[in-house]
Order: structure tokens, then sequence, then C-alpha cells
């Protein structure tokens, strides 16, 4: 099968508006949490997210665009661009057919959604609902929008596997290209949950975090005090490419995309199997799709959501794989930093594990300060500060409300 490369990266986040201000950030161990701005949040449990700073879709989008789109999608259509300007991609000397996207978002257009529910319960009983209620809310619409904007032919549709869904993308993408379906494909996850009803929803699953006292340092993965997940948004997007296709006109290439795999947990609505079997069948098939050993894998970037049962899960898999003491591996949880961007969280987990294998540079978990006593002491999970490290084989893992497993796989070339 064809080999495939990553040849552009995008991404809009808590921490940055563009990958290098967002990986300078991990790399200095920036939280992104604060108090929450875009809606009154003064009467919920969880008061506080990582949310996007100072973003203006104006720079690209024009004001129809923005009026038609919702926040999800221009997340989606910025980082996209940036990614497409960063592999330096003329689609017009391309058949547009050689070309697709396959984007993912969990919830789609929620705020949209709110909005235009709030309206009609609250207005006189009249449907008055927008001509774009629809076209804004459903959760194809950024794979749709990337295409109309770039006049990308090729194939095109959105995946939807909740925590999982960008590693889903990514992984698609990768057998699309490897198949000869498509010579080149816009990957990646947006999400825009930073709403009452989202943060309503998951507060009453006591999914997030409380520390209203302390947003910077509520995301606290593996930690014994950690209390749950804090809320982000945002968009990743890469660029996926047939390597002889790159290597023929001239682009820049991060790293191989190796291999990737799906499993299912099969055991719960909500919660990760205790054992973390589909984890662990999950990385053992990413490791044998990218032909590669587990003692070859330098840094794993874990899902680590900083949720009581999660972690642990998460940490029987890892531990079932690599043992308890493994002598290359180093680990780390950047959601202590972004918080977890639900759809969109294999996105920009990527671009850090890429960016890792550039630079070789891990970067840090921040806020963890006495590991919970069920972990092994033997597993190197970084914390505090970034270390320098050759890279040459990351993992990022992912997983997923309704038993999701995602599993991606780079390696420097």
């Amino acid at each position: 099968m064809r080999k495939v490369v990553v040849t552009g990266m995008g991404a809009i986040t808590p921490l940055g508006n563009d990958p290098l201000s967002y990986w300078a950030a991990l790399k200095t161990g920036t939280s992104g949490a604060g108090p929450i701005t875009k809606f009154d949040a003064g009467a919920f449990k969880t008061r506080f997210a990582c949310e996007v700073k100072d973003f203006s879709p104006g720079a690209l989008l024009d004001r129809n665009e923005i009026k038609r789109t919702d926040l999800f999608t221009q997340y989606a259509l910025v980082a996209a661009d940036q990614a497409i300007k960063d592999a330096g991609l003329d689609f017009a000397g391309m058949d547009p057919f050689d070309t697709g996207v396959i984007w993912g978002s969990g919830q789609g257009g929620m705020q949209t959604f709110e909005d235009q529910v709030k309206e009609y319960a609250t207005g006189d009983g009249q449907p008055r609902f927008s001509p774009f209620f629809v076209p804004k809310l459903i959760a194809n619409m950024a794979s749709g929008m990337i295409s109309i904007k770039y006049g990308l032919m090729g194939i095109n549709y959105t995946t939807v596997s909740a925590c999982s869904t960008s590693n889903t993308a990514f992984m698609d993408a990768l057998n699309y290209i490897r198949l000869g379906k498509a010579k080149v494909i816009v990957a990646g996850g947006s999400e825009a949950p930073v709403t009452a009803a989202s943060i309503g929803g998951f507060t009453s699953m006591k999914a997030m975090s409380t520390r209203n006292d302390d947003p910077k340092g509520a995301s606290r993965p593996f930690d014994v005090d950690r209390d749950g997940f804090v809320m982000g948004e945002g968009a990743g997007a890469l660029i996926l490419e047939e390597y002889e296709h790159a290597k023929a006109r001239g682009a820049r290439i991060y790293a191989e995309f190796a291999g990737a795999a799906m499993t299912a947990d099969a055991y719960h609505m909500t919660s990760t199997h205790p054992e973390g079997l589909g984890a662990l069948r999950a990385m053992q098939d990413a490791l044998k799709d990218a032909e590669l050993n587990k003692e070859e894998v330098d840094y794993l970037n874990v899902h680590a959501t900083s949720t009581p049962v999660g972690d642990l899960s998460e940490v029987q898999a890892v531990t079932r794989l690599f043992g308890e003491a493994p002598a290359k591996l180093t680990i780390s949880a950047t959601k202590s930093m972004t918080g977890h961007l639900l759809g969109a969280a294999g996105a920009i987990e990527a671009i850090a594990c890429l960016m890792a294998i550039q630079e070789g540079v891990i970067p840090p978990t921040i806020n963890t300060r006495q590991l919970d006593p069920v972990i092994p002491r033997g597993l190197d999970i970084l914390l505090g500060s970034a270390r320098q490290k050759a890279v040459k084989v990351a993992m990022s893992n992912t997983f997923g409300f309704g038993g999701h497993n995602g599993i991606v796989v780079f390696k420097s070339i």
C-alpha cells in the first residue's frame, strides 16, 4: 500500500490560534483554563473552561460566511486554511477529485441548536426558525464548507465517534490514501462545546471538574485528587498526502503517518472498560498496522482526561502493553493544559506528537502533584516541565463515550 505523510498543520486552541503558538505554550506548561466568558455560568457547578481566545474568522471568512456557519465550522475553516497554506498546496494545478476532506465533530453546531430552540421556546409559539438553522447545526457542514471553499471534489464526509472522532477521521484518511482513492486529504476535527447545555450536561454526569477556585490547576491527570475533566474548544487540521505525490512537488514532510486502529469496548455508555481491554487491543493493532514494535515508541500522548475512572483504565491498558517500567517510553497528558476538546482532542494532540518528532521535545503534564498510588512508579509520566528527547515514534490515544477507542502512530522520516 502507498505510504502516507503529513505535510501541513493548522490549529485553533485554548493556548494559541496557530500550531507554533500552541506548541510554544505546551512546551512552557501553560494552562488555557479560565472563567467562562461565552455565557453566564454563575449558577453552574462548573464555571470555567479552556476557551479559545482572540479568534477572528473575519481574516478568512466574509460576513455572509460567518453568518451562515456555526463556530465549530469557523474553527474548522481557519485551521484547514492554515494547514493548506503550511503544506504549500496549489489546488489549481491538481485534479479536484484527487483531494478529499474527512473532518470530525462530536457535537456539531451546539450553540446554534441552543439559540434556535431557546428563541422558539420563549417566543410567541410561531415557528420562526432561521433558514440556516439546519445547515449550521449538522456536523458534516465543516467538511462540506472546507471542500466548497477550495473546490475539493474528492472523498468528503464527517466522522463522529465522541472523543475519538479526530483519530477516526485520520485513520479513514490514511486508509483511503493508502488504497489510492485520494492523493491528498484535509483531515481533522473541530468542536465548540463551551455552551450552557454542554457544560450543564457534562456537569450533571459528574464528569467535569468543579475546582472553580483554581481553574488553571483543575485538570490534573493521574493525580490522586483529580475530580473530572475541563472543557476545551478549538480545531486541529492535518494535510495527509501520498508520499510520492508529496516528494514530487518538493513538500516539507513532518512525519510519516505510520498506522492507526480502532476498537470498541462494548462495555458501557460512558465508562471505559475497567481493565482497558479495548484500548489495549487498539494500541496493539495500531502498532501492527505501523509495522512497529512496542519498544520503538518514544512518546505516548495519553487520553488522560483527569477523570477518576478513565485515567486508571488507560493506565491498565498502557502497562499491559508496555509493562510497568518500560525503558524507552515517555508519557504525557497535554489535556492538563488544553482541556478536553471532545471530538477535536485527537486533532490537536496529533499536532503535539508531530512537533515532538520535529523538535525532539516532549511537552509536560501539569498540575499533577501526587500520582494516584495505584499507578506503577516505573512509568515515565513526564510531570511539570518539558523534556528534550529524540522522538522517532509517537503514539496518540483517544477514547470516546460509546466505547470508541482510536489510536494513531507517527514516525520520523
